[in-house]
């Protein structure tokens, strides 16, 4: 289905700022609750192929890039009308992506983050394949960011099996 109208320059621009706003709130409400989380992330066993912390950010910051423009191009193509249930999945994994840090720095519930980690996967998987209807570039900028998660996935479930006193 595609948008009904075509979009002006300026509804073009809001739209992709609009997105890009949305993901970087996700990304900033995961922020508060990974504040001392550099501190509590150097008191962890974690695997000799855990990645060093200050990595995170950097990567992270370029995933939500990709994620707020791959969500634009959906909207753009088909509208929020034409692509609901796609861009409605996006805000969800949004939401849970949010929540994982808050599971694991500052509420340090292993278990539950690695679970809730592993429903993001799938989440975001969905999300490839929902996108992919309106836009293949959309749904390959996602492909990085569900590489980090599957990582991630593992880096969890070894970094709390080695730290039971610490992670709940």
């Amino acid at each position: 289905m595609s948008r009904p109208l075509p979009l002006s320059k300026s509804q073009d621009v809001l739209g992709l700022f609009g997105w890009l706003l949305l993901v970087f709130a996700a990304a900033a409400v995961g922020g508060f609750a990974s504040a001392s989380a550099s501190d509590f992330y150097r008191e962890l066993v974690r695997p000799s192929w855990a990645p060093p912390g200050w990595l995170f950010a950097p990567v992270w910051s370029v995933l939500y890039a990709l994620m707020g423009i791959s969500a634009w191009l959906v909207w753009r193509a088909q509208g929020f009308a034409g692509a609901r249930g796609a861009l409605t999945l996006f805000v969800v994994q949004l939401a849970i992506n949010a929540l994982w840090t808050w599971l694991f720095f500052a509420w340090r519930q292993g278990a539950v983050a690695f679970g809730e980690i592993l429903l993001l996967c799938l989440l975001i998987v969905s999300n490839i394949i929902l996108f992919r209807r309106a836009s293949k570039l959309a749904a390959l900028l996602l492909v990085p960011y569900v590489a980090w998660v599957a990582f991630a996935c593992v880096l969890t479930f070894a970094t709390w099996r080695l730290n039971p006193g610490l992670l709940g």
